[in-house]
């Protein structure tokens, strides 16, 4: 890589991005709802929503909360620059950007707590509102995907970077207007 690049996504937040985004279309658009597959890649995107959460606190400093926390100083800042028409880059999430991915992560929450609850609690079985619950929570998803999707996208033309592939490759290009907290 050029010495303009630098490592910005270490291993464990590309697996977390990779694994639930794959686990994600594939239960939404392919598997029998209820089905084994279904389920079994449920856990599994629950195990990965608990390593990186735990991450968030003992990992690196670009995949920690503290470093992306979308505090609403940080958030205000962020809606008038856009508003300005100068827009602030950062390396990592900027903190709209942060905002949608902790929503996203608590849409996986809900998923995962009123599937499981479909699954293993007996005093539910049978009642409606869980099943609606899983169902409103993985449209909820959705919405928060293609808003993330767009906004990678419009990001990346703003940036002259291709901030999807940095997901995959772990670099990002340094660049000029970066600015770090």
């Amino acid at each position: 890589m050029p010495a303009q690049s630098l490592r910005l996504w270490d291993p464990v937040v590309r697996l977390f991005h990779l694994s639930i985004a794959g686990v994600f279309i594939t239960n939404y658009f392919f598997n029998e709802a209820g089905g084994d597959w279904h389920v079994w890649l449920g856990y599994y995107a629950g195990a990965w929503l608990l390593v990186r959460v735990v991450w968030g606190f003992i990992g690196p400093r670009s995949a920690g909360w503290a470093d992306f926390w979308p505090t609403p100083a940080r958030l205000g800042a962020h809606l008038r620059s856009l508003v300005a028409g100068s827009p602030q880059h950062r390396l990592g999430h900027s903190p709209l950007g942060a905002l949608v991915m902790i929503l996203m992560m608590l849409a996986l929450l809900t998923l995962g707590l009123s599937g499981w609850a479909m699954e293993e609690v007996d005093a539910l079985w049978g009642a409606d509102w869980p099943l609606q619950v899983h169902e409103t929570a993985a449209d909820v998803l959705m919405g928060l995907v293609g808003v993330h999707v767009c906004a990678a996208i419009v990001e990346s033309l703003q940036v002259r970077d291709n901030l999807p592939l940095s997901m995959i490759t772990g670099r990002r290009r340094r660049l000029p207007d970066d600015v770090s907290g």
